[in-house]
């Protein structure tokens, strides 16, 4: 888990705390009663080890367990929007609506109402099961949920400061490696113009080097860290071991780039890859995606929403992995 809790005054954003937490084993998996009161209780700790005094809370949804879309739709109204975005979705989500919470934003919007261009559409949709489930842990935490959006939402946030600052931001692909699961999203002009989910993630590279040296998860997350995926010995081995699914992660940077240029080919071109989560801290990952992707490399810093102020070291280097929860506690701010 990892909480962020921000202020803001004249000079911007001020860090007030901020933790890396573990979680239960099970986390927000299970549906048993006794390991949601352990989730709630893991929660309530972490706080508390953080100092935070805020009971008001943004939480990001797994991209795994949502449906995100960018989509592109004639230039409707809002209320004609409200009407056809479900016969959309019917087509973009697997699985029935009624059991599916459904949300949406304009992207961009043409101007005038006579445009023969597209509006884009951000659309996403959750199980309402899981948002019930989020609202129960969440107040057995003692807290009270503000809001619920999905990790590349958060992410995009945090990375190109928010709304005043997404304009400076240069067209990126930006690819959150989480534990489970990798998120990429296309940004222009500070809007998503494409988001895709794939099943894999950290974990996989985790045990892909348990698996070929023989050790435990905790001693393939050291490795991980320590030796990264370049060099020679130990590092080159690591790389060999975890190459399949670094080459799978790229392919689909690679589809998703394909996508944008055939879509947009007279917009501005991606210019950079920025590598988000604790994965993106694996020593040599932004050397393998720039020679292998052509593009230059960059790993998240969500701290540049920052004012001026000291921050511990030991925060500043886990930047990464503190993404998501940046973009959620300056949510407030759109």
């Amino acid at each position: 888990m990892k909480l962020v809790a921000l202020s803001k005054d004249r000079t911007g954003y001020l860090l007030n705390n901020a933790i890396i937490a573990q979680s239960p084993p099970k986390g927000m998996l299970s549906q048993s009663p006794i390991d949601e009161e352990e989730m709630a209780n893991a929660i309530k700790k972490a706080i508390e080890d953080a100092k935070i005094v805020t009971k008001s809370a943004n939480i990001a949804l797994a991209e795994n367990q949502v449906y995100t879309k960018v989509i592109e739709m004639p230039n409707l109204s809002d209320r004609e929007l409200s009407s056809a975005i479900y016969w959309e979705a019917e087509q973009q989500i697997p699985v029935p609506l009624s059991n599916i919470t459904l949300v949406w934003n304009v992207l961009k919007r043409p101007e005038g109402k006579n445009s023969t261009e597209k509006m884009q559409v951000l659309m996403v949709g959750a199980p309402t099961l899981l948002i019930k489930k989020y609202q129960k842990i969440i107040g057995m935490a003692g807290l009270t949920l503000n809001a619920l959006e999905t990790e590349i939402i958060a992410t995009v946030r945090a990375l190109t400061g928010g709304p005043s600052q997404a304009a400076n931001f240069p067209p990126s692909i930006v690819v959150n490696i989480g534990a489970v699961s990798t998120s990429l999203a296309i940004v222009r002009d500070g809007i998503m113009a494409f988001t895709y989910s794939m099943q894999i993630g950290g974990s996989a590279i985790n045990r892909a080097i348990a698996t070929d040296f023989g050790l435990t998860a905790g001693q393939a997350e050291e490795y991980k860290k320590v030796y990264g995926i370049s060099g020679k010995n130990i590092g080159d081995r690591i790389g060999q071991a975890t190459r399949p699914i670094l080459e799978s992660i790229l392919g689909e940077v690679r589809k998703a780039l394909a996508f944008y240029s055939q879509k947009y080919s007279e917009q501005k071109p991606v210019r950079q890859i920025v590598l988000s989560g604790g994965t993106a801290k694996l020593p040599g990952i932004d050397l393998f995606f720039a020679q292998n992707a052509g593009l230059e490399t960059v790993i998240a810093n969500p701290w540049k929403v920052l004012a001026p102020q000291d921050v511990p070291k030991q925060i500043i280097d886990n930047a990464a992995d503190y993404t998501i929860a940046v973009g959620l506690a300056i949510r407030e701010d759109e």
